[in-house]
């Protein structure tokens, strides 16, 4: 029986290069994420551990971590990707249930989004059930597309899985990835071609529900209470958010340097984490977000070019989900910090502080450069392997 795990055991013919250019883009945002979080950090990190390069360390640590996902989902065949999947969604299933386990789950600020690792470390599982989201779709339209009948296609088994997994975050106390995590969905669906025709309705308790779940929490009615009065309450819920809006104007056009004059950076509580955009503006100023930005767009075009080509359809969907996720959340983040969103507890990909947020997006990365190699052999190798399992039977 003929079977091939990795690439390296598959015939060089069944497979293109990988994306360089992709890569390179992802080596880039990396190392202008590094060089971001010291920027931002390292007067707090000094203050707080004697150490200006504590966050950069934890960080580098991270990343470390993340490249084994990284090579992982970029070097094991699609194939198995596909074999394995209800093994990866059924494990984020757990690790989002130990978060309401006592002992397992770290409680911060009312919110239990995190469960405990070894050696001190914390996993925040939401993060992980983005990708397990976006692979569960992607298998799912790939089986409705294989349907010849119409009439036998359904997408209430996506639709309940959707919605099934955005609750399950939302009871975490994450409101902000609970929609984050639907919206990448609808995009999938958008992106698959699959019918719509559930959503009207559903938005009919889709929106009282969002409304209900906002009027739960104090924060969240103060957080829409301060987008939509931002000259008010300066000293209490929108102090963060006025604080980076003044660290972004005061950056100018070349930025105010990597120093003792940055100003506003240090007004801002917990800059490494979700706010780091504006630590980068004050600090690299109008040329640093416009280098950031054609970083992101690069990254989205080689990203979704490598979705547009790739001839195996789970592939191509997963990639396309995956790249949308990471753009999203980064032009979320960056809305967020100017004041074009109300606040959200989302980090910036590649940019926050946060070991669950970067291992999961170096390992969409690491499929995305895997969906980049797919071409239409790789549907007739699969065919092939059918037919020699059959004769070895």
């Amino acid at each position: 029986m003929r079977d091939y795990l990795f690439l390296a055991d598959k015939p060089v013919s069944s497979y293109r290069k990988s994306d360089s250019a992709f890569i390179a883009c992802v080596i880039l945002l990396c190392g202008l994420g590094i060089f971001a979080l010291f920027v931002c950090s390292q007067n707090y990190a000094e203050r707080m551990f004697g150490n200006p390069f504590y966050f950069v360390k934890r960080q580098l640590v991270s990343i470390a971590v993340s490249l084994v996902g990284f090579f992982l989902f970029a070097s094991i065949r699609i194939k198995i990707i596909k074999n394995i999947l209800p093994i990866l969604v059924l494990g984020v299933i757990v690790l989002c249930l130990l978060t309401f386990v006592p002992g397992i789950a770290v409680e911060r600020n009312g919110a239990h989004r995190w469960i405990r690792m070894p050696f001190a470390f914390t996993l925040q599982p939401s993060e992980f059930a983005k990708f397990a989201l976006i692979l569960f779709l992607a298998n799912f339209f790939d089986k409705q597309a294989r349907i010849e009948n119409p009439e036998d296609k359904s997408v209430l088994p996506a639709v309940i899985g959707l919605t099934s997994v955005s609750l399950l975050v939302f009871f975490q106390r994450d409101f902000s990835t609970s929609v984050f995590i639907f919206c990448v969905g609808l995009l999938m669906f958008f992106a698959s071609g699959a019918k719509l025709t559930w959503l009207p309705p559903a938005l009919l308790l889709i929106i009282p529900a969002l409304v209900f779940m906002i009027l739960q929490e104090p924060y969240r009615i103060e957080r829409i209470i301060g987008f939509l009065r931002p000259e008010e309450h300066v000293r209490t819920y929108n102090y963060q958010s006025i604080a980076a809006k003044r660290a972004i104007s005061s950056g100018g056009f070349w930025g105010s340097g990597i120093g003792s004059g940055l100003v506003w950076i240090n007004s801002i509580p917990e800059v490494q984490a979700d706010y780091i955009f504006a630590g980068w503006a004050e600090a690299m100023g109008f040329f640093g977000v416009l280098l950031y930005f054609v970083m992101l767009a690069a990254f989205a075009w080689r990203g979704l070019r490598s979705s547009f080509v790739c001839k195996n359809r789970f592939a191509a969907y997963a990639s396309f989900g995956c790249v949308a996720a990471v753009t999203l959340q980064s032009l979320m983040n960056c809305a967020v910090v100017c004041g074009a969103l109300p606040a959200t507890g989302i980090p910036l990909p590649f940019f926050s502080l946060g070991g669950s947020s970067i291992i999961v997006t170096l390992c969409m990365c690491g499929f995305i450069v895997n969906a980049s190699r797919c071409t239409a052999e790789e549907d007739e190798n699969e065919f092939e392997d059918a037919v020699y399992e059959g004769k070895d039977e």
